[in-house]
C-alpha cells in the first residue's frame, strides 16, 4: 500500500481533477449527436489517467537534476531516492502503453491520434529549455482533454471541443503562470525560461488575469455555438468568480499564497463539469 501512495505522489493523482473533467465535458458534447456507452467511459478514464501519468512520470525524469538543487522540490520522489530512474523510465514506458491500448479500444482515429498526443504532453517538461512560453505548453497539453474526449465518442466537426480546448489551454497556462512564479530566481539562476523569467512576477500576474479572462470568454463562447441554457450561464459565472478569488490571493510582493491559488483549480474543472452535464441534459 505504501508503494502504491508512492507512484500516486510520484505522479500528483490528484491533479487528475483538472483536465479529466473537460475529457469527460467533451465526450458529452458529443454524445447528443452518437451513443455514448459505458465502455466509451471507462476507455476515457483509463486513458486520460493513462496518459497524464506519462506526462508527469517524463516531467520527473527529465526535471530530476533540477528537482534536486531545487529547495521546493528536493523533497519529491526521485531525488529521494523513493523512485530510481529505471523504475521512472518503466513506469512512463507503460502509461504509455496503457494509454495507446485504451486509445485503440475507443477507435481508429484515437488510436492513430495518441502519439501526436503523447508527443504534445512530453513536450511540455523541455519547453522551459528552448522557450519563454512554457506555460503556454502546458495549456497546449491539457487542451487536447477535450478534444480527445469528443473523438473518442465519435463527434465529428464543429466548434464545441475547440472552443473547450482554447478555454481549458488559457485557463491551465494562467494558473500555471501563477505556480511558476514561485521559482523565478531559480530558474533564472541555471537558465531555465518561463513567462515570469522573461517578464517579472508582476507582468506575469497580468498575463495570467488576461488568460483567465480569454478563458471565461471561450467557456461563453460554447453557449453560443451550441445553445445551452441559462443555467450554464450562471455556472460560468461562478467559473469567473472562483478565478477572479484565486487570482487575488497573489501578489507581487507576496506569494505565500499560490499553492492554495493552485489548488483551486481542481474546484474549478469538477464545478465545470456539473454545470455543463446538468445543462446538457436540461436542454
Amino acid at each position: 500500500m505504501s508503494r502504491l501512495t508512492t507512484y500516486l505522489s510520484f505522479v500528483r493523482f490528484s491533479h487528475s481533477v483538472f483536465a479529466l473533467p473537460f475529457a469527460l465535458a467533451g465526450a458529452l458534447l458529443a454524445a447528443r449527436q452518437t451513443t455514448f456507452t459505458w465502455s466509451m467511459l471507462g476507455w476515457i478514464l483509463v486513458a486520460m489517467v493513462a496518459a497524464r501519468s506519462a506526462a508527469m512520470g517524463f516531467n520527473r525524469l527529465v526535471d530530476a537534476r533540477f528537482d534536486a538543487i531545487n529547495p521546493r522540490t528536493a523533497n519529491r520522489e526521485i531525488p529521494r531516492g523513493l523512485i530510481g530512474r529505471t523504475e521512472a523510465i518503466a513506469f512512463v514506458v507503460v502509461s504509455s502503453v496503457v494509454f495507446i491500448l485504451a486509445a485503440w479500444r475507443l477507435n481508429p482515429l484515437c488510436l492513430y491520434l495518441s502519439p501526436v498526443a503523447l508527443a504534445i504532453v512530453f513536450w511540455y517538461s523541455l519547453a522551459k529549455r528552448v522557450t519563454t512560453w512554457t506555460q503556454l505548453f502546458l495549456g497546449l497539453a491539457m487542451a487536447v482533454a477535450p478534444v480527445g474526449g469528443w473523438l473518442a465518442v465519435g463527434g465529428r466537426g464543429g466548434l464545441e471541443p475547440w472552443l473547450l480546448a482554447a478555454a481549458i489551454g488559457f485557463w491551465v497556462g494562467g494558473f500555471d503562470v501563477l505556480y511558476a512564479c514561485q521559482d523565478v530566481e531559480f530558474d533564472r539562476a541555471h537558465g531555465l525560461r518561463s513567462i515570469p523569467v522573461r517578464f517579472g512576477v508582476a507582468g506575469s500576474l497580468w498575463i495570467s488575469r488576461t488568460m483567465h479572462v480569454v478563458a471565461v470568454i471561450c467557456f461563453l463562447g460554447l453557449a453560443w455555438a451550441t445553445p445551452l441554457p441559462w443555467f450554464y450561464h450562471v455556472g460560468v459565472g461562478v467559473v469567473a468568480m472562483m478565478l477572479v478569488y484565486e487570482q487575488s490571493l497573489v501578489r507581487p510582493d507576496d506569494l505565500s499564497q499560490v499553492k492554495r491559488a493552485f489548488d483551486l483549480n481542481g474546484y474549478v474543472g469538477i464545478l465545470y463539469l456539473v454545470v455543463l452535464a446538468v445543462s446538457v441534459y436540461v436542454r
